[in-house]
């Protein structure tokens, strides 16, 4: 694939590459004399405002993934993508005003240190190796392959090369400056990114319709239409599974049903996912933790919840428009479309070459630099966050747990430093042998993150809210997780692993339950406490208990009929609220809880007008917008 990268488009990429990395190491300056403190490095020394907050939460995840991987999905899938983007709007609603509030209450650094404090070390520890590995071999691996693989196609950079050099840009300034580098540089990425997106769309867009932007909007709806489906259904369509890594033939197929199995975006573990991610996840919280008061923390992830509603707008539509412009223009209209010979045009012969296409076909030399460079900036952005958070975990729950307990602040930097360089290094020698393979490395990220979120959200579930929860009830479910995955991709590997994520939720939510019941444990005589708990809890507990019980009825009367939408999905959310319910009766009703009980004032779940109202709009047009593109 001919580049087409202009002198212009380089001096304009390198420019932005300088901004970055200066303006980080300037943040990064510490007085002469002055030495970074534990809390300066891993928290910014909780300054953050709102509106930092919320652009730091989008850089940090939109990335490679998306503008790549997510590109390629809506290249062969289409806006039912858009399901992880318009849920996680609503999900952060919910992690705002009731999960980061008790987390910044107990002054913790990482989740890990929050499972230490609810359960125990042991549990702590599980979890802390378990996003240790996930950080390292599944989210570092794929946004620096995915990125490199961009540069590969837009810029002629080799492979390999890419990916050190987008190591060496995102490493340069995180290593050394720590969260308040990353954070403020994200403010500025974000810029770059929503701004180089909406370019790379509105200018395909325009071509397509002839130069209306809306035209070409209501051009690819027509030509595209069976790719504006939200909910697919099992059939409906075939896509690529993996491709030659040499010639992009396409080695094997798979039902799209299996990537967004029908009512199941809905009903299933695309909460688990998005609760996971947005909730218990430390490179996006640690953002929130860092804030410089409660009330900015909140609003801050209502207000990235308004940036996840525009992001299909960045990703998706310009891959729907990639897959429209080659399955309805022949290499000749293209040609003069574009205006460009034949043989230049080139072809997307792997999903994940939809974006770079575009880029290289229908946005101008120097514009093409900016473009690519809001696509580098999502990718560094989420690279350096990355790096601090796998840093950060090591540091606080592993050198400081485990082999330095009274370590003082110089050499927690110092190891949160070497520990950043390894992850960033392992990660560059292990993302081409994993990834190569893959033609949608977006669906790799879901599906093996997915191997740990049902334990996660069960854990943190029942360690935030629920005082009979006990050590062994973590412990138990911690160790069952990952296995347990395991075994229902071995034994049901043609069933979607969003229903298998929820198969297993369920279980893991049952051992949980019966162990915390069964087991003394360190249970002490306390009765709820009226500022945590009263009344209103209680109905609203017996209300999802009856609501719960409806869908499991319904989905025993109405699974087998509606299979082609995964109706049976319904018995993961019906799960979900049931043992949310259980969780407020039983904390109301019983008189004993667990020693190491969260209790916090119910006060810090207040939100504002401002909040509030924000979150109304938000729902309102998370259904709007299902309603429009069911």
């Amino acid at each position: 694939m001919n580049t087409h990268f202009s002198v212009l488009d380089y001096v304009v990429f390198g420019l932005y590459a300088l901004l970055i990395v200066g303006i980080g190491l300037w943040i990064s300056r510490t007085k002469k004399g002055e030495e970074k403190t534990a809390d300066d490095y891993f928290l910014a020394n909780k300054s953050l405002t709102w509106w930092a907050i919320g652009a730091s939460l989008l850089a940090a995840n939109i990335s490679a993934e998306h503008f790549i991987a997510m590109s390629g999905s809506g290249f062969v899938t289409g806006l039912g993508i858009a399901a992880y983007e318009w849920v996680a709007a609503i999900t952060l609603i919910v992690v705002g005003k009731y999960f980061l509030p008790i987390f910044i209450e107990k002054k913790i650094f990482t989740m890990p240190q929050f499972l230490q404090l609810r359960f125990s070390r042991g549990v702590s520890t599980v979890f802390a190796v378990f996003w240790l590995l996930v950080y390292v071999f599944v989210n570092l691996t794929t946004v620096s392959y995915l990125g490199a693989l961009a540069m590969e196609k837009i810029m002629g950079v080799p492979l390999m090369w890419g990916i050190i050099g987008l190591g060496l840009i995102s490493g340069i300034y995180s290593i050394y400056g720590g969260l308040k580098a990353v954070a403020w540089t994200d403010v500025i990425q974000v810029v770059f990114l929503i701004g180089g997106g909406l370019v790379t769309t509105f200018l395909a867009l325009n071509a397509v319709g002839g130069g209306s932007i809306m035209h070409g909007f209501a051009e690819i709806y027509e030509k595209g239409r069976d790719h504006f489906d939200m909910i697919l259904t099992k059939g409906q369509l075939f896509i690529p599974n993996t491709v030659d890594p040499q010639t992009g033939a396409v080695l094997t197929t798979k039902d799209a049903f299996y990537d967004l199995p029908g009512l199941a975006v809905l009903f299933g573990a695309m909460w688990l996912t998005n609760f996971g991610y947005w909730g218990f996840n430390q490179y996006i919280i640690q953002k929130g933790l860092a804030a410089k008061s409660l009330d900015h923390a909140k609003k801050g992830l209502v207000f990235a919840g308004y940036l996840k509603l525009i992001v299909p707008l960045l990703v998706i539509i310009p891959g729907i428009t990639a897959y429209v412009l080659i399955h309805n223009y022949t290499p000749a209209e293209l040609s003069v479309m574009i205006g460009k010979p034949v043989e230049l045009v080139g072809e997307i012969v792997k999903s994940d070459e939809a974006y770079p296409w575009l880029l290289k076909n229908f946005v101008p030399a120097g514009v093409r630099g900016l473009a690519f460079a809001a696509l580098i900036a999502a990718i560094v952005s989420s690279l350096a966050s990355m790096i601090n958070s796998t840093s950060t975990i090591f540091t606080m729950d592993i050198y400081k747990n485990y082999m330095n307990k009274n370590a003082t602040n110089k050499q927690l930097v110092r190891v949160g430093r070497i520990v950043a360089f390894a992850a960033l290094f392992i990660a560059s020698l292990a993302a081409q042998p994993l990834l190569g393979g893959l033609d949608q490395a977006f669906q790799y990220i879901q599906e093996y993150t997915g191997f740990i979120y049902p334990g996660v959200c069960v854990v943190f579930f029942m360690g935030l809210f629920w005082r009979q929860a006990t050590v062994n009830a973590a412990w138990w479910t911690a160790i069952a997780t990952f296995p347990t995955s395991i075994l229902f991709k071995m034994f049901m590997p043609e069933a979607p692993f969003q229903l298998r994520m929820g198969y297993v939720f369920i279980i893991l939510m049952l051992i949980a339950s019966v162990v915390s019941f069964i087991d003394k444990g360190k249970k002490v005589q306390s009765a709820c406490p009226e500022s945590f708990m009263g009344k209103a809890a209680l109905n609203a507990g017996w209300a999802m208990v009856v609501l719960a019980g409806i869908g499991v009825i319904l989905g025993i009367t109405l699974s087998e009929t509606l299979e082609h939408l995964a109706f049976s999905s319904i018995y993961m959310f019906s799960s979900m609220i049931a043992f949310v319910g259980v969780i407020l009766i039983t904390n109301v009703k019983m008189k004993v809880a667990d020693a190491n009980a969260i209790e916090v004032d119910k006060k810090i779940f207040e939100t504002g007008p401002a909040f509030n109202i924000a979150a109304i709009g938000i729902v309102v047009i998370f259904t709007l917008l299902y309603f429009l593109f069911w």
